[in-house]
């Protein structure tokens, strides 16, 4: 970029600092959100109340594909949003 375009876009510079800010912000939030570790959690705690005998193998069954579905819904948007390597 040449010393004369730099001066013509100095007004618009804050205007591009926020829009990367935002970027960033919505980056983080995005991981946050499609985080799979909550799901895991879940998962692991529902094996432990079937082994517990706290629920029936009905039930486990379809409460697992419940969360089985959310994790894979999390996994397919995280490769669609390019936050998985």
């Amino acid at each position: 970029m040449g010393l004369v375009t730099q001066l013509l876009t100095l007004p618009v510079a804050p205007v591009r600092g926020f829009a990367w800010v935002l970027g960033q912000a919505l980056t983080a939030a995005e991981r946050e959100y499609y985080d799979p570790g909550p799901i895991r959690d879940q998962l692991a705690e529902l094996e432990r109340e079937l082994v517990a005998g706290r629920i029936s193998a009905e039930e486990f069954d379809r409460r697992e594909d419940e969360l089985l579905d959310a994790l894979e819904s999390i996994r397919y948007e995280r490769w669609r949003l390019g936050l998985d390597p």
